[in-house]
């Protein structure tokens, strides 16, 4: 699994009767890998993996893989706050056509570090592929501590990175500093995450604009940070709006409003409110 370049953390598009849209999921991973991404997530935050049934998730995982047609690598979400229960769900996973696990760190639970560690040793140990760590404080309550990310690496040479949404740069400069693959999880601290040494990033803004996320990416990771900055900045309006209220209430109305999904999310998470439709919307028309 290579990690560097651009990845898409895809959205899961639901009818207006609130089933999975598999017509509209087609549509949507034909134009992202049309955009130019480097990889496809699937099953992960974005993508309101925690209200999809395991048959809905199969038969996600089976669509992005027929249109995809093994032309790029796909990223599989396979995490929670149960470890047996992921480990279960690990060895009963047919990973055919899928390159590696991304796993986010419990949730609720709240556990030490050594819980971190020793839940994440237990994936590693079951998982074929590679594993992704998924360090996102602002959703799980906690943060997965550098020096317990460079203890998994060295223990398990399947734990091959991690993606990091912990909203700030010092969690990346001591991974990278000290020879951890890191991949940014934000949109927004992409550039300046890839200027410390990251090798690309996860993205949610890709599933409505990837052109314009690969080209800062891109741009980025070629060194040439003056074009990575003017196509930063060209796509400042959206990443201002895109997540105004929520990921991923506000990616789906930009989707929604460029034509390709219905405005539907399942509960708890419901779509954006009126005030950030509206800004949202304004945006979007000044950005076509």
């Amino acid at each position: 699994m290579n990690l560097k370049g651009t990845g898409v953390a895809l959205i899961t598009p639901f009818t207006k009767e609130n089933e999975v849209d598999y017509t509209a999921l087609t549509k949507l991973v034909n134009k992202v890998m049309e955009g130019g991404v480097n990889y496809l997530v699937v099953l992960g935050t974005t993508g309101e993996s925690v209200t999809l049934t395991k048959d809905e998730k199969k038969k996600v995982v089976a669509k992005v893989k027929e249109v995809n047609a093994g032309r790029l690598p796909i990223m599989i979400g396979i995490g929670g706050n149960n470890t047996a229960e992921i480990v279960h769900e690990i060895e009963s996973t047919d990973f055919t056509g899928i390159a590696s696990v991304l796993s986010v760190s419990p949730a609720y639970n709240r556990p030490s570090q050594e819980g971190i560690y020793q839940h994440y040793a237990a994936i590693a140990k079951a998982s074929p592929l590679p594993v992704v760590l998924y360090n996102v404080p602002a959703r799980t309550g906690g943060s997965v501590a550098v020096e317990t990310s460079l203890r998994l690496a060295k223990d398990f040479k399947n734990i091959i990175a991690m993606k990091d949404a912990s909203a700030g740069l010092e969690q990346c400069k001591g991974l990278v500093n000290s020879g951890f693959a890191v991949t940014s999880g934000d949109d927004g601290l992409a550039l300046e995450m890839i200027k410390l040494g990251a090798v690309g990033l996860i993205s949610v803004i890709a599933n409505a604009y990837p052109k314009e996320v690969v080209a800062i990416v891109n741009a980025a990771l070629e060194g040439d940070f003056t074009a990575a900055q003017e196509a930063h900045n060209h796509l400042l309006p959206i990443l201002n709006v895109a997540f105004d209220d929520g990921n991923p209430s506000s990616i789906k109305y930009l989707l929604h409003k460029q034509g390709l999904i219905e405005n539907t999310l399942r509960l708890p998470l419901v779509p954006v409110k009126k005030e950030s439709a509206e800004r949202i919307e304004k945006v979007w028309e000044s950005f076509k």
